[in-house]
């Protein structure tokens, strides 16, 4: 099994490095449509005062992978607990069978749940997660809909450490590059002759937004399903390697005490045996 999450991981991390210049260009579309086109779009629009939340809760379908979803759960608990302080009223969504047996089993409400991929998940599967989070998110409140969705999933930051996160997918919060925020105002720009941005939006901004938001939105809970498969392969690889190096610790221990026992055992034969042959020289020498 170890060497089994071994190879998977090594795929997994493929599988996540070649759907980055994707997503990198996807995010640029979106930041550009947002920050220049004026336009407001549903899945950009705040509340003011949010009362309703759904959180998605990712873990693993199956164990041995240590503490790995205890911690998303812990971390998913945590945060419901400062929802709730906040004057918000939670709705759960789960991915993994751990997740969706730990609040069945405390008899906790959970809006809908998917089990069976969270190992290796595939765009078909994160699409339909997507597509959920998106259709409670576009319903108002009055009918069942929420303000705001978070998500909280394991982040593969190496083989040794991986993190549960916290992270906001909606309403989408357009956040310019490092170098865009250093960027001067446009007043000085033009005082400088610098030239700025112009975009030209076919056929306009609105059905631009109304096209790539589902698609930035799928992307995100893709990217975090892909981290949560390679972090769940990782604290099973780690899981089943500490299970390999205690169970020979426990051999070698285990085959100590055995030949100890044989050991004392023999000595003990043997010295019944010595004591038995010097009674038999004593007696014979007596006669």
């Amino acid at each position: 099994m170890e060497l089994i999450a071994q190879s998977r991981i090594v795929k997994a991390q493929q599988a996540a490095q070649a759907s980055l210049p994707y997503t990198r260009e996807l995010n640029r579309a979106v930041a550009a449509v947002a920050s220049y086109s004026g336009e407001d779009h549903p899945l950009t629009f705040e509340a003011e005062r949010p009362t309703r939340a759904a959180v998605l809760l990712i873990t693993s379908d199956r164990g041995m992978a240590g503490a790995y979803s205890s911690n998303a759960i812990k971390m998913g608990d945590k945060l419901t607990e400062t929802l709730r302080d906040e004057g918000k009223e939670v709705v759960t969504f789960i991915c993994g069978r751990k997740g969706a047996g730990y609040y069945q089993f405390r008899r906790r409400k959970v809006e809908k749940s998917w089990t069976g991929f969270s190992d290796k998940p595939t765009h078909r599967q994160s699409d339909e997660v997507a597509d959920a989070l998106i259709d409670i998110f576009m319903k108002p409140t009055e009918e069942g809909g929420v303000d705001e969705i978070h998500v909280v999933y394991t982040r593969f930051e190496s083989m040794l450490v991986q993190e549960p996160r916290v992270r906001r997918v909606l309403p989408v919060k357009v956040v310019r590059s490092e170098e865009e925020a250093k960027a001067p105002g446009v007043a000085e720009m033009r005082a400088e002759g610098k030239l700025l941005p112009l975009y030209a939006f076919e056929p306009d901004p609105e059905t631009v937004l109304d096209a790539l938001l589902p698609l930035y939105i799928r992307n995100r809970i893709h990217f975090y399903l892909m981290q949560a498969a390679a972090s769940e392969l990782a604290s099973k690889q780690k899981a089943m390697k500490s299970a390999t190096d205690n169970a020979e610790q426990l051999i070698q221990k285990l085959t100590r005490e055995a030949n100890q026992a044989r050991q004392a055992q023999i000595t003990q034969e043997i010295t019944e045996i010595v004591g038995g042959a010097s009674a038999l020289a004593e007696g014979n020498v007596e006669e």
